[in-house]
């Protein structure tokens, strides 16, 4: 078995889980990649930022800087593109794991 399934799979959740998180706060890279670790993701950030990048470049995350510490971080956050992306995959993903059987929705 090649894991390829697993690893588009993997993917994807990783776009659900940054949408996610800034839907709900403003979040910044160095954060993203230990809460991800947390589950499972390992990223470091030459794969995450661009990532980040890219979803930006789709207009599903916007950014600001902030001043902290002295030195200027960026924090994403969730637009409204974003925001419907991700209900529309809550809502495939609910619909998927009803019907293989791994949740009652």
């Amino acid at each position: 078995m090649s894991g390829y399934v697993n690893k588009r799979l993997f993917q994807g959740f990783i776009l659900l889980h940054i949408l996610h998180h800034a839907s709900e706060t403003p979040v910044f890279g160095s954060w993203l990649i230990e809460e991800l670790s947390e589950h499972g993701y390992k990223l470091s950030p030459g794969t995450l930022y661009p990532i980040l990048h890219h979803l930006e470049e789709e207009q599903l995350l916007e950014h600001y800087d902030e001043n902290v510490g002295g030195k200027i971080r960026k924090y994403y956050v969730t637009t409204e593109q974003g925001l419907a992306e991700l209900n529309e995959a809550k809502r495939y993903l609910a619909e998927l794991t009803k019907e293989i059987g791994i949740l009652e929705v």
